[in-house]
């Protein structure tokens, strides 16, 4: 349908009003999607007013979206007998139609005007038509809402140990150097999957709210994680009722071919050891040497090429430091030897690295596993101009005394 134009109204109304104008040539569903700055809260009362102008009587659909929590979309009926006046008219989100929800029951940020409707209907087929029409709408109103906070950690997850490069294979970690991937976010389950925030300075993926699977593909840089014993990751959300909820880590293995040949996976669920608890970082670490316990399927994994993270649960669900190893760690001194410190980060024309000792080399590699930059130093501090590189995420490497400290930077 053609854009609503903002113009001066008639009658009764001449302040600005929102004309919409159908095309019977477009489909039956066409419409305005609008965005709220005001939010509309419909947990008490599922009842808003809107003023109508229309010269013949006609019916259309309207909903709320953008709905806060489990609140999902929900759609009203609106009826005006024309003549040629404006009308406030009440609509009430409590039926089932256009095959959403029956009940409003949150607050809601979007709401969306369908041109076309017809009395008596609960889909759009078969009996909806698109004849031409032109309507005015003003005024549309319902309970004031007020912004959700969403529950976010104020702790970041838990920093791994100091590990020998050969002795790890990260995915996702400010502590290790990231694999290379064809894809990390593959949109498996339709959409991204995650969008990356800062906890306290540390780099972490938050899951998109209603995506409920994250796909990671490495086919053109397929991995033999044989001889690693254990798998890690951190993760924590805010759901308290368990019920049905899981956190899957699942590897898997293309047996030489070109796809899924087996699969192992950690199940991490309300009754499980480790298990999954409300408002606080677990921590999972476990062998991957045998079933049994939240290891389960095939222990293969000479030829693993993609990684699947699986939850149910719908949003505010954080992870961080997803990686094998095997289970063997630097001393304390080789840690302590290997930190750096990045500063700033984001940084936009000079990144600060620091360290307790000299540095000897500076890499720097972006998203792709590809090195964009390379430094011989000798010193504990540098200060590395990185202006010519794209805006982006990126992890810089430093060797000391043959320790490799990897930590992520952003360019803006």
């Amino acid at each position: 349908m053609a854009p609503p134009v903002v113009e001066n109204g008639t009658g009764s109304n001449t302040t600005n009003v929102l004309k919409i104008v159908g095309n019977p040539a477009s489909d039956v569903w066409q419409g305005v999607n609008l965005t709220l700055t005001s939010l509309v809260d419909l947990a008490t009362t599922q009842t808003m007013t809107m003023d109508v102008y229309s010269a013949d009587p006609i019916t259309f659909l309207v909903k709320v979206t953008g709905g806060s929590g489990s609140a999902g979309t929900v759609a009203a009926s609106v009826t005006h007998p024309g003549g040629n006046t404006w009308q406030t008219i009440p609509f009430t989100f409590n039926t089932s139609l256009d095959g959403q929800a029956a009940l409003a029951n949150g607050t809601y940020s979007g709401f969306v005007i369908h041109t076309y409707w017809a009395p008596g209907e609960t889909s759009f087929f078969p009996n909806v038509t698109k004849p031409a029409r032109t309507f005015y709408v003003d005024n549309i109103r319902g309970p004031l809402g007020t912004p959700v906070v969403t529950p976010s950690p104020a702790v970041p997850a838990p920093t791994p140990p100091a590990r020998a490069a050969a002795d790890v294979v990260s995915i996702y970690s400010d502590a290790y150097s990231p694999i290379t991937f064809d894809n990390f976010d593959a949109g498996w389950c339709g959409g991204a999957a995650t969008t990356e925030v800062q906890i306290v300075g540390n780099n972490t993926l938050k899951k998109n709210s209603g995506v409920v699977c994250h796909g990671i593909e490495f086919q053109s840089n397929k991995l033999d994680l044989s001889a690693f014993t254990h798998i890690h990751f951190d993760f924590y959300i805010t759901d308290t009722d368990l019920t049905g909820d899981v956190f899957n880590v699942k590897l898997v293995d293309f047996g030489g071919g070109t796809a899924e040949a087996s699969a192992l996976e950690i199940n991490i669920n309300g009754g499980s050891t480790p298990q999954l608890v409300a408002n606080q970082w677990v921590s999972v670490d476990v062998p991957i040497t045998a079933l049994g316990g939240v290891v389960a399927n095939n222990l293969t994994r000479s030829d693993v090429a993609q990684i699947g993270i699986t939850t149910a649960m719908v949003s505010n669900v954080w992870y961080d430091n997803i990686y094998l190893h095997k289970n063997t760690t630097l001393s304390s001194e080789n840690f302590n030897v290997s930190k750096v410190r990045l500063y700033p980060n984001p940084a936009t024309n000079i990144l600060n690295i620091e360290s307790v000792v000299a540095i000897q080399n500076i890499s720097v590699v972006n998203v792709l596993g590809q090195e964009v930059i390379t430094k011989n130093v000798d010193s504990s501090s540098v200060s590395l101009d990185i202006s010519n590189l794209q805006a982006g995420i990126y992890v810089i490497r430093t060797s000391i005394d043959g320790n490799i400290s990897s930590t992520k930077f952003i360019k803006e």
